[in-house]
Order: C-alpha cells, then structure tokens, then sequence
C-alpha cells in the first residue's frame, strides 16, 4: 500500500486527477477573481492600467485581459491546455517581474501573481490530463 501512494507515476489516475483539480481550481478563480473584472470595466481601467513593455495601456490591458478570460476559460475546460496556460505564464510572468518587481511581501507584492504562476507553469509543462477536452479532441493514437 505504502509504495503505490509514494511511487510517482507516468498518467496514472492520480496524476490525471491532480492536473483536473489544479484547472477546475486556477482557472474558474483567474477568471471570476481577474479576468471578467478586466472584461467589464475595461474603458474604467484603461486609463490607469500599467504599461510594463511600453506597448501603452489598452493594448496591454487587452493582452491581460485575453489571457485571463479566454487562456483562463480553455484551461477550465481542457481545451488548448498548454497555450491557454502559455498565455497565463507570460501573463503572470510579466506582472511579477515588471510590475511587482520580484517582490513577495510588502506594498504592491507580487505574491499572488508568484502562486499562480507556479500553477500555471506545472500546467503548461504537464498539459491538461486524461480528463480533458485536449484528450477527446486530440487524444493518443489519433492520426493527423
């Protein structure tokens, strides 16, 4: 019993469970918690959004706001995992490091964007599982 709870696993269930649980859990709370705020007051935050690659506000408010609905939305669902959590990484990569500046406590701290970056990075390495959209659409053994 003790050595198939520790031994690590190529697709096992487990595995393939871990991988639904971390996008039914990042991906609803980036959406609701981030992006559909983003969404729905865009032309409010507009004026006041950062600019960290100089590509100016609502342009980099729209590429923030792409990656936390639809990048947040396809990884719920599995579908398009590794680019939805691509986008999600860049996302979260630029804010801590240009925005918060690397820093993980104090005012205006990135340590949010540093958690979910974590998440998001494990996905993109690891894709979205057995239990996903990705699977049925584009699942093993299909030829292509």
């Amino acid at each position: 019993m003790f050595k198939k709870i520790f031994t690590p696993g190529n697709d096992s269930a487990a595995t393939n469970l871990a991988l639904l649980v971390m996008r039914l859990w990042l991906g609803p709370t980036m959406f609701f918690n981030h992006g559909l705020d983003k969404l729905v007051h865009f032309h409010d935050i507009a004026p006041n959004f950062a600019d960290p690659l100089g590509i100016g506000q609502p342009v980099s408010l729209a590429l923030v706001m792409f990656a936390e609905v639809f990048g947040s939305l396809l990884l719920t669902i599995g579908l398009l995992t590794r680019f939805a959590a691509l986008m999600l990484v860049i996302d979260l990569f630029v804010a801590f490091l240009m925005v918060h500046q690397t820093t993980l406590s104090g005012p205006n701290n990135g340590e949010l964007a540093f958690i979910y970056l974590s998440g998001f990075a494990a996905l993109l390495i690891a894709g979205g599982g057995m239990i996903s959209l990705d699977m049925v659409v584009f699942g093993r053994g299909k030829k292509g």
